[in-house]
């Protein structure tokens, strides 16, 4: 009786569990209780091996003292001698091992616990910081991600100070984020260091050199051999250095002296300038890429979630610098993984359900039928997570695969019981449904029972991994819940329903065959997705094919060829019919009857002349996509060309990167050393940051070249291209073309031309003489005179007759002036041929000249500039080496080289970019 009302509260509780999982939260898999802590403690930048000693032993006793959890706690500071797990001296991992649960007293969980001991720890141990997590948890993070944290945002670029600020922002901003907590901030400098500036001038005046002064400087600090120790046969340099109390300040070195010439002692204050500056801690690099880190450990809130709330506030609040960026990792990199996985897998665990239902049944609309109870089942899942406060989990994803499996069961049992009692002959649908679903209560209920009763010690466990069976086993229960509650009421419903549908040609035999189909298809599609996501290359003709096949522009023109052909079927329509009726009294007293019909016909000219605008357009049209077409291929064949040129001008960076790093180390030794001047140094930085500013301006403009053909392919996937490409297109085929333009846009021209004639003719037929006929029958009753005698007609009496007529415009002056508009529009049409047609022969021509020009130019490059670059690095980096050039030679010599392959490259991409409008001009790409 309630039919409809039943199935609308299902719709809206399915609606309700969809809305509800929305604001579920996700997590990659529920963290394990592995009954101890793992606490990642680190003192400042720079601190010795004593001060973290200290500082763990501090941290230890705090835990023993005032948690009567805690058992035993054991620190580790360093690396071992393999060192597989490479360790700063300032960082260190205190394992905090606990007694059993029922033994605590201090907190009820350990989150719980966790919070009081770190803040316990920060208030006796200052200027430490903590971080807790489990052992075994910890190791995975550090192999997955490179961190020893839940979640991992990593910063890449150049500039050290520009990534340290970054990534104090993002840990600032994480502070913010509910759930967050021991956001650890990876330090990239702070690292002090002595940096001794000599005075040269004053060296100068007092007669001493920079050897001498480096030499005593080793002595204090590292120490210098000042003789021999013989022992029997073993001999020992004897190093003298000051004593320990004696090197410990910067004054110690300001206060060294030199004895001069003269036998005057200068103390070092008076020929350097001796301080300390804060310098780079370390360096780390990931995909030849400097990077940062910043780690941020998740507590109390699924992972998802707060990602997302931390991307939303980093996109509003932090703005990145060309050639910086950042990626998400650990936990949250896993999940999307995961989850990617997850959305193959369970549509075709749905494929395979639906597969094997409709080979049990041989029904579609049943084997939909029982589908439903998927649905069903899933709202009770989505609400069980939400009752028992857990977010959605990998681990519940394969719960909802089991459920899915299992529910389909139910209704199994009542659609084979209602098929049975269809056999036995009842016909009546509401009895199948009452009779069968009473007779099937039992074995639905049990079904349903069983299956959540197995999975009811893993919904409550507490023991080990409980936290990866507890979201699965809820998932299955609470769905088995409303699968069977609604299964009982809403299948049967559906039933009803459903048994009147009647499918037409639809062959069953073809059905599974299809449905295998789609099984193997998906794996298939799957495997060639996973092959493209692994960067496969990419040629100029693939791009191309693609962009035909995809592109919206394209598309749009290739539609208005199909209008224009369904137009042309309305060139020859004669108009609409009119048809009249009228009742009334037209004679006499009585009710008369009158009906009529017309035709009006156009004039027969305009037949043909609509005829042949029609085809004229559909040509039109053609023409248009052709053009679009050539328009679509030069513009990815310049944005390819485009991108090659980037990515070789990107290597040809990289080389000069690597060549000006070995120079500036060897600058930087040599000042270092006292055998040249700072300026040499500063030089050498000052050209790699140069072209390190270069390196980040081109890496953005890739991404821009990228997008724009991406913009051409109408897709989002990444354009992996193949090595650069040179044209060579010999001049007797340049000359050949310029006999033979054909450009699609010209010949499309051409056709406007042709259109606006039609339309001439058009508006002249209109302009002709149209014509009508007609037919009208009506009674006439009364009396009505006949041969001298007036004889009474009755409404049997019908009277008929035809009519035509001819409409001739006799005002001509509204045709005319439409007639020499039209013909205007075939001289506009005309003249914007002419105009392309000259602009093209110049286009070509400054086009033949550009490539002249570029070709001459890269026969040089290729014939002697290239060559003798090339020889010339090698002999100046060879003499720099021998030290028989300095530093100054050497650097022009590198520029000389740089400013010769940057020139190739340009030459090569006019070239390219020459030949492309070539092509395109002469309509041969």
């Amino acid at each position: 009786r309630k039919r409809v009302l039943t199935i609308v509260i299902a719709i809206l509780l399915f609606t309700a569990s969809l809305v509800t999982f929305k604001f579920l939260g996700a997590e990659f898999i529920p963290q394990l209780d592995e009954g101890d802590f793992a606490v990642e403690l680190r003192v400042l930048t720079g601190s010795s091996l004593s001060q973290t000693i200290e500082a763990t032993g501090k941290a230890a006793k705090v835990l023993r003292d005032n948690f009567p959890e805690v058992k035993e706690v054991v620190g580790k500071i360093g690396s071992s001698e393999i060192p597989t797990d490479p360790m700063p001296v300032e960082a260190a991992d205190l394992m905090v091992i606990l007694k059993d649960k029922n033994k605590w007293v201090s907190a009820a969980n350990k989150d719980e616990l966790a919070k009081k001991m770190q803040d316990k720890l920060e208030a006796n141990v200052p200027g430490v910081t903590f971080g807790f997590q489990q052992p075994i948890q910890m190791r995975f993070n550090e192999l997955i991600s490179g961190a020893k944290q839940d979640l991992v945002i990593k910063v890449y670029g150049d500039d050290l100070e520009k990534l340290s600020n970054y990534a104090s922002e993002i840990g600032e901003i994480a502070r913010s984020v509910k759930g967050s907590s021991d956001i650890y901030v990876e330090e990239m400098t702070g690292l002090p260091q002595i940096l001794i500036q000599y005075d040269r001038s004053q060296i100068a005046r007092y007669g001493l050199n920079i050897e001498d002064i480096n030499s005593v400087i080793r002595a204090g600090f590292a120490g210098e051999v000042a003789g021999l120790v013989f022992e029997g046969e073993q001999r020992y340099d004897l190093v003298v250095r000051l004593e320990k109390e004696n090197r410990r300040d910067v004054d110690d070195i300001k206060n060294l002296s030199m004895t001069t010439a003269s036998g005057i002692q200068v103390p070092i204050s008076q020929l350097a300038d001796v301080q300390i500056e804060i310098g780079p801690n370390q360096i780390q690099r990931e995909n030849t890429r400097r990077r940062i880190i910043v780690g941020i450990n998740v507590r109390g809130r699924d992972v998802n979630s707060m990602v997302k709330e931390l991307q939303q506030k980093i996109n509003r609040q932090l703005k990145f610098d060309p050639g910086y960026s950042l990626s998400y990792g650990g936990a949250f990199k896993n999940l999307q993984e995961a989850t990617a996985r997850l959305s193959i897998a369970v549509p075709v665990a749905l494929l395979l359900i639906f597969f094997l239902l409709f080979i049990s049944f041989k029904s579609v609309k049943q084997s939909l039928l029982i589908f439903t109870a998927i649905p069903l089942s899933a709202i009770g899942g989505v609400f069980a997570l939400l009752i028992r406060g857990m977010p959605f989990s990998i681990s519940a994803g394969i719960g909802f695969i089991a459920l899915f499996g299992v529910a389909v069961l139910n209704g199994i049992v009542l659609i084979a019981e209602f098929n049975s009692l269809k056999k036995a002959g009842i016909t009546d649908l509401t009895e199948i449904v009452l009779k069968g679903t009473r007779t099937r209560l039992r074995p639905v209920l049990m079904t349903a029972t069983v299956a959540s009763l197995g999975f009811l010690p893993m919904a409550l466990s507490h023991g080990s991994g409980a936290e990866v069976q507890k979201p699965l086993a809820t998932v299955v229960i609470g769905g088995l819940v409303t699968a069977t509650m609604l299964t009982l009421l809403v299948l049967p419903v559906l039933y009803t329903y459903f048994e009147k549908i009647k499918f037409k040609n639809v062959n069953p035999g073809k059905l599974p065959l299809m449905i295998l189909m789609i099984l193997l298809t998906i794996p298939v599609y799957y495997g060639t997705a996973q092959t493209n996501s692994d960067a496969e290359k990419q040629t100029l003709e693939m791009l191309i094919q693609e962009a035909l096949i995809n592109n919206a522009t394209l598309q749009s023109a290739e539609l208005q060829v199909s209008r224009e052909e369904v137009l042309k079927k309305a060139a020859t329509d004669i108009g609409k019919t009119d048809i009249g009726a009228q009742y009334g009294q037209s004679n006499s007293r009585s009710w008369d009857t009158y009906f009529s019909v017309n035709q009006k016909i156009p004039n027969p000219g305009l037949f043909g002349a609509n005829k042949k605008l029609s085809e004229a357009k559909i040509a039109e049209s053609r023409f248009g996509v052709a053009a679009t077409k050539n328009d679509l291929i030069y513009n990815i064949k310049s944005s390819y060309y485009h991108l090659n040129y980037l990515l070789a001008y990107a290597a040809l960076l990289q080389d000069q990167d690597s060549i000006y790093q070995q120079f500036f180390k060897a600058a930087d030794l040599r000042y270092q050393t006292g055998e040249s001047a700072l300026l040499e140094s500063k030089m050498a930085e000052t050209k790699l940051s140069e072209l390190r500013h270069a390196t980040g301006k081109n890496a953005s403009n890739i991404l821009i070249a990228e997008r724009a053909i991406q913009t051409l392919l109408n897709t989002n996937n990444p354009v992996m291209i193949t090595d650069t490409v040179i044209i060579k297109l010999d001049i007797t085929d340049l000359l050949s073309m310029n006999d033979s333009l054909h450009s699609p846009v010209l010949e499309l021209l051409k056709q406007k031309v042709l259109v606006a004639e039609r339309a001439i003719l058009v508006k002249k037929a209109e302009s002709g003489p149209d014509f009508s006929i007609g037919y009208f029958n009506q009674s006439i009753i009364g009396m009505q005179p006949t041969s001298g005698q007036e004889i009474y007609v009755g409404g049997g009496k019908r009277f008929w007759g035809v009519q035509a007529g001819i409409s001739i415009p006799l005002f001509y002056g509204n045709a005319k002036s439409q007639i020499k508009a039209a013909k205007i529009d075939q001289h506009i049409a005309q003249k914007q041929l002419e105009i392309y047609r000259t602009n093209l022969q110049g286009k070509y021509d400054q086009a033949i000249q550009e490539y002249l020009k570029s070709k001459q130019g890269l026969d040089y490059y290729e014939k002697t500039a290239l060559p003798g670059a090339i020889f010339l690095r090698k002999q100046a980096l060879e003499a720099f080496r021998q030290g028989e050039i300095q530093y100054v030679e050497l650097l022009q010599a590198l520029k000389t080289y740089g400013d010769i392959q940057s020139g190739y490259l340009t030459t090569a991409a006019a070239l390219n970019q020459a030949i492309v409008e070539l092509q395109y001009l002469s309509g041969n790409l």
